[in-house]
């Protein structure tokens, strides 16, 4: 399977009804995910149902928030080597704002913060390889 291939496989992916593929095999591994937002994929695993968060506010104050990547590829901090980073350690950060990018596949892929708060603390090397589910960042909820 070459890289057109890919792409057509992923057009058709996206303008399917599916929700996740995977194709192992013959040296081939491809697994595509459709994630509205970063926010959805990490909540069924950092949140807990919504009674019990609402009547313990002060211990979900206390521990971050960890992003999670939505997908495997090479994480970058910046739009581009000769631009700035979207955000730094210590910067505020609306629900919604792009925080970093994954690319996957020669595709950019905007990773956008699920709460508003500050960032804590990095858990990746910009320019590295990382997986599916790989916590990102800790951000602490305002």
């Amino acid at each position: 399977m070459n890289e057109a291939d890919i792409e057509r496989l992923l057009a058709k992916f996206d303008q399917s009804s599916l929700q996740e593929l995977k194709i192992d095999g013959d040296g081939l591994n491809v697994y595509f995910s459709k994630q509205a937002t970063p926010q959805q994929q990490a909540a069924p695993t950092t949140k807990t149902p919504a009674a019990p968060e609402q009547a313990s506010n002060s211990q979900a104050a206390n521990a971050p928030y960890r992003l999670k990547a939505p997908m495997v590829g090479i994480i970058y901090v910046a739009p581009s080597p000769d631009k700035p980073a979207y955000k730094a350690i210590g910067d505020h950060v609306k629900k919604g704002e792009t925080i970093c990018a994954i690319e996957a596949m020669k595709l950019i892929n905007e990773v956008k913060s699920p709460v508003t708060g500050t960032l804590k603390k990095c858990l990746f090397t910009d320019g590295e390889m990382v997986e599916y589910d790989q916590p990102l960042f800790e951000i602490e909820e305002d």
